[in-house]
């Protein structure tokens, strides 16, 4: 079945390559683009779509400041897929409330399924979440998003055979190729015994350890040098031994402005 959708952010490139990918997969129709909060609260109430695509971090009313408002102006709640590039704590909570999300950088398989979610949902309805479902989604989404305290600061690396205990401040950078993960300090470079990047951020800080890249995740504490690259785009220089250079998606280079006020 045919879905109506918005997509709602404030960065150009990461609508592109969502518009983009939503023709890909078909069985979309984007009715609109919005670039702040205050449009999709508008957009929302005026075109009344199955799908909202709605960026998290944005300025003046976010992504959780939409969903108050139109739970305070009592207009129809459509499904709605967060587009962020939140800690795995947060995203967490989405899924358990059942609000899908995409991460950035944008998937094209994970947008597929979403999509077959949200479409298997008006298929076959079930009862629609309350007004105090969506306020309780809200709370424990603000609290979820808090750094956590719950990791124990190391991470165990195996390097020449050996288990080693690393305190994650000490880490350069984490890249998956091929489903292995390799992590970079200063003095080591081992593999981590995490299945996914997902997984390894789990243990990581997430105000220290940002996901670049789909291949990358960064610790900021380490970087070196933002280095402007092709078609305004950008490579982190890191601080390890071999000055290794990441790229940054460009998904993600409206956070690396906002890191580094660029």
């Amino acid at each position: 079945m045919s879905l109506t959708a918005l997509i709602i952010d404030d960065e150009p490139l990461a609508r592109q390559e969502l518009q983009y990918l939503l023709e890909r997969a078909g069985g979309v129709e984007v009715l609109a683009q919005g670039t702040n909060g205050i449009e999709a609260v508008e957009l929302i109430r005026t075109h009344k779509p199955d799908l909202v695509f709605l960026d998290v971090q944005m300025p003046g009313l976010d992504g959780f400041g939409v969903l108050k408002k139109l739970l305070d102006r009592k207009v129809p709640m459509p499904q709605v897929v967060f587009a962020t590039a939140f800690n795995q704590y947060a995203v967490r909570a989405f899924e358990v409330n059942a609000v899908d999300y995409l991460l950035k950088p944008f998937d094209r398989k994970r947008v597929m399924q979403t999509i077959e979610k949200a479409q298997a949902r008006l298929a076959a309805p079930v009862e629609s979440a309350s007004d105090a479902k969506l306020d309780a989604l809200l709370r424990l989404v603000e609290e979820q998003a808090q750094p956590s305290k719950a990791t124990s600061g190391k991470v165990i690396v195996r390097a020449q055979s050996r288990l080693l205990l690393v305190d994650q401040r000490e880490i350069c950078f984490a890249s998956i190729e091929g489903g292995t993960i390799s992590v970079v300090t200063r003095t080591v470079e081992g593999h981590s015994n995490c299945r996914t990047l997902e997984e390894l951020m789990d243990q990581l800080d997430p105000e220290t350890f940002w996901r670049a890249h789909r291949s990358y995740v960064v610790n900021i504490q380490h970087i070196r040098e933002v280095v402007p690259w092709f078609k305004s785009s950008y490579q982190l220089r890191m601080d390890d031994v071999q000055k290794t250079e990441i790229p940054v998606s460009r998904a993600q280079t409206k956070r690396l402005r906002e890191l580094f006020n660029l």
